[in-house]
């Protein structure tokens, strides 16, 4: 029987109970449904509402379900619709009378946002630390390179040459905005639902902040109608995983660029590539090209949750059912590429050779001698057209650039050294720019940042911890 048959003149359809069940995918919430149900007898305890032997009865039945559930011995019955039914059918079983009383004062409004929640923040402090583990793999990947050059791209044209440990540490500085995200998600979503009941809490006299902070919760809900129709969590947590899929597909697009025989920059490790089932000469980057095709899926989760919260008039709809399949999708989508893509990291290797070749044509300095002008008093539009034309004149009539910055009337032998790449590179000393003295800055500031943020996931684990 159904929490709510008594209701009802006549049993649920079985179409009806096929189509609205969601046991089968939030099962994976026993963690926290337990967690959440023993703050609540806890809470019922302080109200006055259960006795010492009744609180200790219940715990006693929440932890056989938790063992049971943990291992794989938790039997479903057929009107198990959810995990929050079958552990309190199951608790009832265990505990008689006592356990009816279990729910009092709760509604399955407030207890599955909050079992939610608290699942909501494990997985973005697990999600956390494998975007800063990867964070500092391309850190350290970067200081190891030394001084080594490639050709940084615009329309994937050649454009300046810049530092390798630079274009690594642009896609970790996008990780670490990743991960301040993360953390502030976590900051907003740290507000504890339960006593909200179905939607204006309860005559009985619960205290919500109470039970919050049983909970490690830093705060209860302010509005009870909020409070259980408040989905900003799980929309928030799937657009930061959007976000941090598109920064690893920007940087997955680049590995398979770069991997390609055309560029020959990288080569993966044997583990961490594929092979053909026709082709025997092939290596294949699978790794970086699945990192690229998630995106549309971690996309397409939060256009799913944005759409069903789109429109949903106060309290509780049953809509909302559909908010945990695109949560659960994403993160274990992105659970699994973190792990993939460092391990692909951690083992490629670099032709550093292939990159300076490609970054030392002098075609790649042009701004740098329009720069030359400028300081020489030309206006930029100017330099610009004089260094365009130079440019063109060595292409059309195959005369080294070098041999036409010499014989210029404004530029002269003096200005060869422009075009020369490591005095380029080196010459962009300001702050971000790409010199070996800025990689350098970077190096510390980012160390620095990143060691911050794994101090405050911490701060955030330890407050998780039941």
């Amino acid at each position: 029987m159904t929490l709510w048959q008594h209701r009802m003149a006549s049993p649920p359809a079985d179409e009806l109970l096929a189509f609205t069940e969601s046991l089968s995918f939030d099962e994976r919430l026993w963690v926290d449904d337990i967690r959440g149900s023993r703050a609540h007898v806890v809470g019922l305890h302080h109200a006055g509402l259960l006795t010492d032997e009744e609180l200790a009865i219940l715990n006693d039945a929440l932890d056989r379900v938790a063992e049971e559930l943990a291992q794989g011995h938790f039997v479903v019955a057929p009107s198990d619709e959810d995990i929050h039914t079958a552990i309190e059918r199951r608790v009832t079983e265990l505990a008689g009378e006592v356990g009816a009383k279990l729910h009092t004062g709760r509604s399955r409004n407030d207890q599955v946002a909050t079992d939610l929640r608290l699942w909501t923040r494990r997985a973005l402090v697990e999600l956390g630390d494998g975007v800063r583990e990867l964070a500092e793999l391309l850190r350290e990947l970067a200081g190891s390179v030394g001084e080594a050059i490639m050709p940084g791209y615009t329309h994937l044209q050649r454009a300046q040459p810049v530092p390798v440990g630079h274009w690594l540490l642009a896609h970790a500085w996008a990780l670490e905005r990743d991960l301040s995200r993360m953390l502030d998600a976590l900051e907003r979503m740290d507000v504890s639902p339960l006593g909200a009941g179905a939607l204006a809490g309860s005559t009985l006299p619960l205290d919500p902040p109470f039970v919050a902070s049983e909970l490690g919760f830093a705060r209860s809900f302010p509005n009870s109608l909020d409070a259980v129709s408040d989905r900003d969590f799980v929309a928030e947590a799937l657009f930061v995983v959007a976000l941090c899929g598109v920064h690893l597909s920007r940087f997955a697009e680049e590995i398979v660029v770069f991997t390609t025989e055309e560029f020959r920059f990288i080569r993966l490790d044997d583990a961490y590539a594929t092979g053909s089932s026709m082709l025997p000469q092939k290596k294949n980057p699978d790794i970086a090209e699945l990192a690229r095709g998630k995106v549309g899926r971690y996309i397409g989760n939060l256009v799913a949750i944005l759409t069903v919260l789109k429109g949903l008039p106060l309290t509780y709809n049953r809509d909302l059912q559909e908010d945990k399949q695109p949560l659960f999708d994403a993160v274990d989508q992105l659970r699994r590429e973190l792990r993939a893509l460092q391990g692909m990291v951690a083992t490629m290797t670099f032709d550093f050779e292939a990159m300076r070749q490609a970054a030392t044509s002098p075609y790649l300095h042009a701004i740098d001698l329009a720069e030359e002008l400028v300081r020489r008093g030309l206006p930029f539009r100017r330099a610009h057209a004089v260094a365009a034309a130079l440019v063109r004149d060595s292409l059309e009539r195959h005369v080294p650039l070098a041999e036409l910055v010499a014989a210029h009337p404004q530029l002269g032998e003096d200005a060869v050294a422009r075009i020369e790449a490591r005095e380029a590179v080196q010459r962009r000393g300001a702050r971000g720019m790409a010199s070996y003295d800025s990689v350098r800055t970077q190096l510390a500031e980012l160390e620095a940042l990143l060691a911050l943020r794994r101090r405050q996931l911490d701060e955030v684990r330890a407050r998780l911890a039941p």
